[in-house]
């Protein structure tokens, strides 16, 4: 709800602050006082395209205020913590405009992009007349529109939810195709590749462990040589030889030394010993490294073989095992492939005819709900002064889409026999504010924070009908705001709060100002809404049984 408007240098006004409040706001003044003004500097702290000559001649900038009261669930809150902007129970907006061109915004004192304060704006005020293109001749928004009439919430939701699966399903579906396709575009390489190495089955640690061998069984011959040079030394024909020999004689002295030389002999004794264990060990060193040529022969190539495949397929050695795993299960991928895609596309069909079911409910209770909305709307016609126009929601189909296949456009003919159209097209001035306000009466739901706007929704019409418009602003008024520029004493007679617009010439400078009215003065404005610039004592009676009901 707009509790506050403070305007400060622009166009014909130095300086007005309003106070406005729940129910009926009206706005009365002669035509050129500057009625207009005040939509025009709402619109600018909103947002708004407007004018772009908005700053008060001789002033350095403009500026407006607005002060707008946020309950609990008002939308306006989701918004702004989006933004990242502070959310409170007052929301105060603040736009200024520069000499030069310039517009600065804040919201809550945060300055903000004109399309974030547009975001805000939207959920704040909803502006009624033949300059409107945001709201109900926005036909982007009469579906939503014609949804929420219809309480079609659930059922869109459901649609809503089926085209999501049917859109997961045709993704996945998608994916397993590409997929598939890949490995088909190299399912030759594949399985030649696949059969050569399982044919070679290379093993984690062989490179390692053949190529140690090779160097092995290269450098076994000089290392045998060397060996066997070794085990002559220490064999029966070297040093164990003489060792024997000198063991023998010196045995065949012992007997004469008188025990003197039993510590060599103890110690040949021992160095025999250890000759023997010597001349064996070398023994078995020099079988070890006994091997066929053919066996290096067969080492090296399959070590050769196992690095170039790694180099072939650009990986380690030791990586070749599990690459052939790899290649295995790509293939086991291709051969599955073909009943993988049966079961995603008999999941995406099942999506679809679940999608298919709900979007054609979602049109049925759509058409059902549009006879209804339009009998709803030639109902509060009639009292317009619109008998014969017609209104009709119009249901046409289109491309699937979350919220089903069908466009939902309102139109009207202003006659009978005429040709239907957008209500924009169709309907002039006061035709069309009276249209939308049929409209919103018939598609007003639960009190939704917004500020709604009527501009001239009287012009062209009098008596009985400005009575009609005048009570069903009151009943649209009387869970939320309604402000409503009028001409219609009908119409400002049914206000719970009325403001007069005034020009004033001071000099050479004119301004505009609004005061409020009460009592006596309220009498006053709308007896000369009656009977013209003289008010007359009839014209003030009639004033008073207007304000009475």
């Amino acid at each position: 709800m707009l509790r506050v408007l403070d305007i400060r240098d622009m166009l014909l006004i130095e300086r007005l602050e309003l106070g406005f409040r729940p129910g009926l706001n009206v706005l009365t003044g002669e035509t050129g006082a500057g009625k207009s003004i005040l939509l025009d500097c709402l619109g600018f702290v909103l947002g708004w395209r407007g004018r772009a000559d908005l700053v008060r001649a001789g002033a350095e900038r403009g500026e407006v205020l607005a002060e707008f009261a946020l309950g609990p669930d008002h939308p306006a809150r989701a918004v702004l913590g989006e933004a990242g902007l502070p959310v409170e129970e007052a929301l105060i907006l603040r736009r200024v405009n520069a000499r030069d061109g310039r517009k600065t915004a804040w919201v809550n004192d945060r300055r903000v992009s004109g399309e974030v304060l547009r975001q805000i704006s939207a959920t704040l005020v909803e502006l009624h007349g033949q300059h409107d293109d945001r709201g109900l001749l926005d036909a982007r928004g009469h579906r939503d529109l014609l949804d929420a009439f219809g309480g079609l919430g659930a059922a869109r939701d459901e649609t809503r939810a089926a085209w999501r699966t049917r859109a997961e399903a045709q993704k996945a579906l998608d994916a397993a195709e590409a997929a598939l396709a890949g490995i088909r575009a190299e399912e030759d390489f594949l399985r030649y590749a696949a059969a050569e190495l399982d044919a070679l089955d290379p093993q984690p640690g062989e490179e390692a462990a053949l190529d140690t061998r090779r160097r092995l069984m290269q450098g076994a011959e000089r290392l045998r040589e060397e060996i066997a040079h070794a085990a002559r030394a220490i064999g029966p024909e070297g040093a164990e030889g003489a060792a024997g020999d000198a063991l023998r004689w010196l045995e065949g002295a012992a007997d004469k030394a008188e025990g003197r030389l039993d510590a060599a002999l103890a110690a040949l004794g021992r160095a025999l010993v250890e000759l023997d264990e010597a001349g064996r060990e070398t023994a078995r060193a020099l079988e070890a490294l006994e091997f066929d040529p053919l066996d290096l022969e067969s080492c090296e190539e399959r070590l050769f073989a196992i690095r170039g495949l790694a180099r072939k397929h650009g990986v380690r050695p030791d990586e070749l095992a599990g690459f052939a795993g790899e290649l295995r299960a790509r293939l086991a991928a291709l051969d599955a492939g073909a009943d993988d895609l049966i079961a995603r596309r008999a999941a995406r069909d099942a999506a679809a005819r679940r999608y298919d079911a709900a979007a054609s409910a979602l049109s049925a209770a759509r058409r059902e709900a549009a006879a209804r909305l339009d009998a709803a709307v030639m109902a509060e016609l009639a009292p317009l002064r619109m008998e014969r126009a017609v209104f009709t929601t119009e249901i046409t189909p289109a491309e699937p889409g979350p919220s089903g296949r069908d466009t939902v456009s309102f139109t009207v003919a202003t006659n009978p026999g005429a040709p239907a159209g957008p209500l924009a097209r169709i309907a002039s001035g006061g035709e069309l504010s009276r249209f939308l306000l049929a409209l919103k009466l018939c598609l007003a739901g639960p009190d939704t924070g917004l500020t709604l706007i009527f501009d001239e929704i009287d012009r062209g019409v009098g008596g009985a009908t400005a009575d009609a418009v005048g009570r069903r602003l009151a009943r649209l008024a009387a869970s939320g705001q309604v402000l409503v520029v009028t001409h219609a004493p009908q119409v400002a007679a049914r206000g719970a709060h009325h403001w007069r617009v005034e020009k004033r010439v001071e000099g050479a400078v004119t301004t505009s100002t609004v005061r409020a009215l009460a009592g006596a003065d309220r009498v006053d404005e709308i007896a000369r809404m009656l009977s013209g610039e003289r008010v007359t004592p009839e014209a003030r009676a009639a004033a008073e049984a207007l304000l009475a009901g």
